[in-house]
């Protein structure tokens, strides 16, 4: 498999793993639980989920704007739980659309951005772009943990599933 056709898939289970847990037990959660810390690097659901989105917009626009946005990575880009839901939704949506305008050999380019701080950076297109879906897979199973240790199922998210699913439905 090519690597385009590779990452296209992975964009495919970012938007599947990303929709999933949102709809998970997650949606039910109290304002408390929501806001509580949970043990997690961003401390509570709400800072992870935050988190979450504040990256998509930072690796997107480095990726797919050329630009290097200067987000603070704990921003709170939503106070409102339901906006920022909708807003992780649809920002998991553009990669699969980004990743099909691309050409099979800018895969096997350069990334050039600048980090958050301003210092200028090169790195290899393809496993950065890896990097940007499993750090996505790192914060949702945190936050599937969170779920879990208040006493609530996490939901099923291995891409394996996702797999299973699209085949089924060709």
């Amino acid at each position: 498999m090519e690597l385009k056709a590779y990452f296209r898939r992975l964009a495919d289970y970012h938007v599947w793993a990303t929709r999933r847990l949102l709809a998970s037990n997650l949606a039910g959660l109290s304002d408390e639980q929501w806001h509580r810390d949970a043990g997690l690097f961003f401390r509570s659901v709400h800072g992870t989920a935050n988190h979450l989105l504040v990256t998509d917009h930072i690796w997107y626009g480095r990726f797919a704007e050329q630009r290097s946005l200067r987000l603070p990575l704990d921003a709170e880009l939503h106070a409102d739980r339901a906006e920022l839901c909708e807003a992780l939704s649809v920002a998991v949506e553009r990669w699969g659309r980004w990743i099909d305008m691309l050409e099979p050999s800018h895969f096997d380019g350069i990334l050039a951005y600048q980090r958050t701080q301003g210092a200028p950076v090169e790195v290899p297109f393809a496993p950065t772009l890896g990097h940007v879906f499993n750090h996505a897979t790192h914060h949702r199973g945190q936050l599937s943990a969170a779920l879990t240790a208040m006493g609530l199922p996490g939901p099923e998210l291995d891409w394996v599933y996702q797999l299973r699913e699209a085949a089924a439905a060709r």
